[in-house]
């Protein structure tokens, strides 16, 4: 057995000696550890965090009778705890419009074993990129949304990551905002990518209003999905500096390369367990 824990608990004395000493227990070997205490300002209570990275020589534990064994060590020390197996790739699902960029990149860190997903379904509401998804053997559901039908055509997109198993929604540009009932089906389980404009470039042509405003600075922001349109978690961000001689495709080039590497940079940390939430913000570790 192998598997990633991630922890979380007031900061105090004796935590890594007593999760250690547990893992030794079961004939366990640590091969990667990191930790981090977030300080917060005017509160007294400092937080920690852990992952631990771990193989258990004994074939009979399974990850249940670990994770309930540990419980004695969570409730001495107050932790939130999220145990994942390392050799069972992360059933997902990727949510796509018209633009390619972001899926097709995707699809391709996929296919080449560079992304562990388990990737199930590709969902959009166009059916332009049903051949290429075909080629690579994902299922592809085009499911086409208008104002009118937005409700009911959400209601389909749920049924279908639920057919697949879905456990982690990736939105490759997906160009609808989803509704509050959606994203709490998936809580903190919703990756989403957009230019880091927003909100001083909001609406169409993004790339044409920074121009137009002389910007020095472009870049791209991964972030989980919540009630509050954009203000998820941040996952990963990267930026880039532009000058005057750039005109609006190329701006929209280059933004585009950002958006594909910072999205699968997000979804790469999510699927090895390295994101930890902790309120308006994650820890991620390296």
């Amino acid at each position: 057995m192998s598997g990633v824990l991630l922890l979380s608990c007031p900061d105090q004395q004796g935590i890594v000696a007593a999760t250690s000493a547990f893992i030794a227990s079961f004939d366990g070997n640590i091969v990667h550890a990191e930790q981090h205490v977030d300080r917060l300002a005017g509160n007294d209570v400092s937080v920690f965090f852990q992952r631990i990275e771990f193989d258990l020589a004994r074939p009979d534990v399974t990850h249940e009778a670990f994770l309930d064994a540990f419980q004695v060590v969570a409730e001495q020390f107050e932790m939130n705890v999220d145990l994942r197996n390392t050799a069972v790739p992360v059933p997902t699902a990727i949510m796509a419009s018209k633009q390619p960029h972001c899926l097709y990149d995707l699809l391709t860190r996929w296919r080449s074993g560079e992304l562990p997903m388990d990737l199930r379904v590709v969902v959009s509401n166009h059916p332009d990129h049903r051949d290429i998804c075909e080629h690579m053997g994902v299922p592809y559901a085009h499911l086409p949304v208008a104002k009118e039908t937005k409700p009911q055509q959400e209601q389909q997109v749920l049924a279908t990551l639920a057919e697949h198993g879905v456990e982690l929604v990736v939105l490759a540009r997906y160009m609808q905002i989803l509704s509050d009932d959606f994203v709490s089906h998936h809580p903190m389980r919703i990756i989403n990518i957009h230019h880091s404009f927003l909100p001083a470039f909001i609406g169409a042509n993004p790339y044409r209003q920074a121009h137009q405003r002389g910007v020095k600075l472009i870049g791209a922001t991964a972030h989980y999905a919540t009630a509050d349109l954009d203000e998820g978690p941040i996952i990963a961000q990267e930026t880039a500096h532009v000058t005057h001689r750039e005109n609006v495709a190329q701006l929209t080039a280059r933004g585009r390369d950002i958006e594909t590497v910072v999205l699968a940079r997000a979804v790469r940390s999510h699927l090895e367990h390295k994101v930890a939430v902790h309120g308006h913000k994650t820890i991620v570790y390296s």
